[in-house]
């Protein structure tokens, strides 16, 4: 019984993860019906960026990783103002397909870094150990995990119905035609969405490096599995 408490337990924090990258495609899918097949990469860099903060610049944790997600996040905005702001107005297959050529592109960069082989782990910041909840034995990790991906994920449910760049989100995924028509700017609509992509790809990245070390093919292919979030049969 107590094994399959711990799989069950396993299974949600990896859910959680999952659900934290996966609303990554889903912002720039409802914001722009493309399909960001580069998520994986950016992923990745979020968590390599974070073990360059931590063991190449020895920053602390409460600096590293927050300066991790926001370096993520500009790097998504800076991919959508340089390369598929230009595409805006074209054939949706055109972005989708210059999103696979990004995924490609950022996979080589990455691999020309030192993080393309092996594996790596960041710097032990946690106790030893962890708790026991029914038997269970939870690592601080875990916890850890379970605590920054449920306040992620609200944080992301607070700004979507009650800032007003949520709202102004919202209104372009349910029609761009009638937000541009009340002065929202569309293509920066698209510019939030892939930084806030970045930056949700980003803490599913150091909450996976936090639990299971780092891997870059690893990584990238967490990208993939997430990846039917954004089938839509009905068209919603």
């Amino acid at each position: 019984m107590s094994f399959l408490l711990e799989l069950l337990l396993s299974g949600v924090v990896l859910g959680l993860i999952y659900a934290l990258v996966a609303l990554g495609f889903v912002l720039i899918y409802k914001a722009s019906r493309v399909v960001n097949f580069a998520q994986g990469e950016l992923l990745a860099i979020g968590a390599f960026s974070a073990h360059f903060f931590l063991v190449n610049l020895k920053l602390p944790v409460l600096l590293a990783f927050p300066l991790a997600l926001a370096f993520t996040a500009l790097v998504g905005y800076f991919l959508e103002r340089v390369f598929l702001k230009r595409l805006v107005g074209q054939p949706i297959i055109s972005v989708i397909m210059a999103t696979i050529g990004l995924a490609f592109f950022l996979d080589g960069l990455l691999h020309l870094t030192p993080y393309g082989a092996g594996s790596y782990g960041y710097p032990p910041f946690l106790p030893e150990g962890g708790v026991s909840v029914l038997g269970v034995r939870v690592s601080y990790a875990q916890l850890l995990a379970l605590f920054l991906t449920g306040a992620f994920l609200a944080l992301f449910s607070w700004f979507f119905q009650r800032s007003t760049l949520g709202v102004a989100m919202r209104s372009v995924a349910d029609d761009q035609m009638a937000a541009m028509s009340l002065g929202v700017s569309v293509t920066k609509v698209f510019a939030l969405a892939w930084a806030a992509a970045g930056l949700a790809a980003a803490a599913g990245g150091v909450m996976v490096g936090t639990i299971s070390g780092l891997n870059l093919d690893g990584l990238v292919h967490i990208g993939l599995k997430v990846f039917p979030v954004v089938w839509d049969p009905g068209g919603a």
